[in-house]
């Protein structure tokens, strides 16, 4: 299955439903820090989310149910996959290195991720 990319808007949406598992309208709004965007505004954004498979819902008389159909991992994985591949060449150790360069990654965190793919097997 490919995962589509999504807009920041859609992808704020996503993040309130994996936290919350399932929501209504309402619920997704209440996430939203002031001023928060119109109902209209986020009823769009999830139409939009189920069209690309994103969300499906559950039908309580006139309300829907949100949920994820997309785990937060599966997608998590797929935007780093395209960022290595769009900025480093494909190479994680590009990748890596370009973090070390900019004083974001430690040794300790170098040191940590060597134990965790060594402990793997």
């Amino acid at each position: 299955m490919k995962i589509q990319s999504l807009t920041k808007a859609e992808e704020q949406v996503m993040q309130f439903l994996w936290d919350l598992k399932k929501a209504f309208l309402k619920d997704i709004l209440e996430q939203f820090p002031e001023p928060k965007p119109h109902t209209n505004t986020v009823s769009t954004i999830l139409k939009v989310l189920q069209e690309k498979d994103f969300v499906d819902y559950k039908v309580f008389g006139r309300q829907h149910e949100y949920f994820p159909k997309i785990s937060k991992a599966q997608y998590s994985g797929k935007s780093i996959n395209q960022l290595i591949t769009n900025y480093f060449d494909g190479s994680y150790k590009n990748a890596v290195s370009f973090l070390v360069d900019r004083n974001e990654m430690s040794i300790e965190d170098l040191e940590f991720l060597l134990n965790e793919l060594k402990n793997k097997d």
